[in-house]
């Protein structure tokens, strides 16, 4: 995981709110996943903030879609919001 790689995280109501801090690599990606798929059931929606994302490697990203391709079913309801959201989100 990039070392300076944060998940910060808050519940409104029905929803979790996710907030990405830092370099995201293929580590951080993993870790992403594993957060959602542990702390992401009972909620209407997901939203992921990639506004304080610094680096984006390519290899982090195409990790984390793949990732969120296998656990579509689990992970139907996520948002990805920011100035980031297109350089990380899925196609």
């Amino acid at each position: 995981m990039a070392s300076n790689f944060q998940i910060s995280s808050f519940k409104t109501k029905d929803n979790l709110h996710l907030k990405l801090y830092g370099d995201f690599d293929v580590n951080s990606a993993q870790e992403l996943t594993n957060t959602l798929l542990m702390h992401g059931a009972g909620y209407w929606d997901i939203f992921i903030d990639t506004n304080n994302l610094e680096t984006i490697h390519p290899f982090g990203r195409d990790t984390l879609q793949m990732n969120l391709r296998n656990f579509k079913k689990q992970l139907n309801n996520l948002f990805f919001i920011g100035a980031n959201k297109h350089k990380i989100a899925p196609n």
